[in-house]
């Protein structure tokens, strides 16, 4: 009669009560790393919103930004209101401008504003489908222009970029103050950095589409970093007892084949 030990499967030896033990505590080890894991994970995105500032309760413009003066944070994308004067000389025309995924133009002018000393404003009047159109309306704009002072409101935006490209092709396109100023005849005294877009436009114009800004998302990386970590710990310590088990398996099949086998007896 013959006697042979064999060796252990992984499943036979994880289901003893010691490696059970250890498997209920490294569970709840893991548990523990995954909460702290998302609760840094909630942390990094707990400044949430960063634009917290009303942007649609209408404001004086000189309240929340100066001629010459970058726009702020606190000045982006606000509703706001002044008054003066369309320059009758100081409309441009600006191609190749989105309105709802169509591509047409949009009506810039010089408005002077009625503070101490002329201050200029870009103002972006409104959109046309065609270069005529916009044309017009500038032309009934510039005639109805007096020197009376009237309220303006709109959405105002720092200013854009030049575009080399629009200088090589003699066109324009950007909404660029620095380049304005040199469209505008006679032009003196002090400008706004940034641009406004009017909430109503002239007849003949469709009023330029100006949502306001979404809320922005701001993660903490340090905080990202944490949860990450965490996650990885909680992963880390179900693999630390697997390999333990894995361990004593390969030590009980290493003992077994180390022991020699009894002779058979017929």
């Amino acid at each position: 009669m013959s006697t042979a030990s064999g060796s252990a499967s992984f499943w036979q030896v994880a289901r003893r009560p010691r490696w059970i033990a250890a498997l209920l505590l490294v569970l709840a080890v893991a548990a523990a790393f995954a909460y702290l894991g998302r609760w840094q994970l909630e942390r990094s995105i707990a400044a949430g919103t960063v634009n917290t500032i009303d942007t649609e309760t209408p404001v004086p413009l000189a309240s929340v930004a100066e001629p010459g003066v970058p726009v702020l944070a606190e000045a982006y994308a606000r509703v706001v209101d002044t008054a003066g004067a369309y320059d009758p000389e100081g409309f441009v025309v600006l191609e190749g401008r989105l309105q709802h995924g169509e591509t047409g133009y949009w009506l810039v002018g010089r408005f002077v504003t009625a503070q101490s000393g002329p201050v200029s404003l870009a103002v972006a009047l409104g959109w046309a489908e065609s270069r005529e159109d916009a044309d017009a309306a500038a032309e009934e704009v510039a005639a109805e222009a007096s020197s009376a002072a009237v309220p303006l409101r709109g959405r105002y935006l720092p200013s854009e970029s030049p575009r080399f490209e629009d200088a090589l092709e003699g066109r324009r396109a950007a909404l660029a103050v620095a380049d304005l100023i040199n469209a505008w005849p006679g032009y003196t005294g002090e400008v706004y950095a940034g641009y406004l877009i009017a909430a109503e436009a002239p007849a003949g114009l469709e009023a330029i589409d100006a949502p306001p800004p979404l809320p922005e998302q701001q993660v903490n990386l340090l905080n990202l970093f944490y949860a990450i970590e965490w996650i990885v710990f909680a992963g880390f310590a179900v693999y630390l007892w697997w390999r333990l088990v894995k361990d004593e398996v390969e030590k009980r099949a290493g003992s077994a084949a180390a022991v020699p086998r009894e002779p058979t007896v017929d």
